[in-house]
């Protein structure tokens, strides 16, 4: 029971990833991302080992669809698990295991990819990359938070869902956004209300961190 998009902006070089489940703590299971090179997603009966074992493979050089059928043939359990990749490049791949549940599905846009499982509708993943795709100036994370908010609009994943998470990467290996909601009666719009009050200050967080001589108080 979960829905997820990991993206890229071909403006900026950001990658992050967007997911929310029916479980506790969804952003330590689901998302791996690393910047300039690219991000996974595995979810479904998650094996969160596949993650960085996904971004070790975009970091020797594997694109996102050689990734992904990487880690399917590595992978004995592969029925199970539901998989996504994007590289560096911004090209998209994905996987369903047989032993998938419905409804499932997921759709690819220009540096965007979303798959979801258990789904009250098969096209929840497409008004995903919609929403993310609608204003494409955004800054990366209002654009994937955006595509959450459209998967669950269209209908989201069969019972309610109980957390959210927000990563984004820059240009630095710390990353810019990481937000959750966990345990949450409303997880999105309790993230919502995180990512509007955290945005102003991406941009002091990272002078702290690049030039704490410039930094101001928070």
């Amino acid at each position: 029971m979960t829905f997820s998009l990991i993206a890229r902006c071909p403006r900026t070089g950001h990658l992050g990833a967007a997911a929310t489940t029916s479980s506790l703590a969804v952003g330590a299971r689901v998302h791996a991302v690393a910047p300039g090179i690219g991000a996974v997603l595995t979810q479904h009966r998650t094996d969160p080992r596949l993650g960085p074992r996904g971004i070790g493979l975009l970091r020797s050089g594997c694109g996102a669809a050689e990734t992904v059928a990487a880690l399917v043939a590595s992978t004995p359990d592969h029925g199970w698990r539901q998989l996504a990749a994007i590289d560096a490049a911004g090209r998209t791949a994905h996987f369903h295991g047989a032993q998938v549940k419905r409804e499932f599905g997921a759709a690819h846009g220009p540096g965007v990819v979303a798959i979801g499982n258990i789904l009250s509708s098969a096209a929840v993943p497409e008004a995903m990359v919609a929403g993310f795709l609608a204003e494409p100036d955004l800054p990366l994370a209002e654009r994937l938070l955006r595509g959450l908010e459209a998967g669950e609009a269209a209908g989201g994943e069969h019972g309610a869902v109980r957390s959210a998470s927000l990563l984004v990467y820059g240009a630095e290996d710390f990353a810019l956004v990481d937000l959750r909601a966990d345990g949450h009666a409303e997880p999105l719009p309790a993230l919502r209300l995180l990512w509007e009050e955290y945005a102003p200050l991406v941009d002091a967080y990272v002078v702290r961190v690049l030039d704490p001589d410039r930094a101001i108080a928070l």
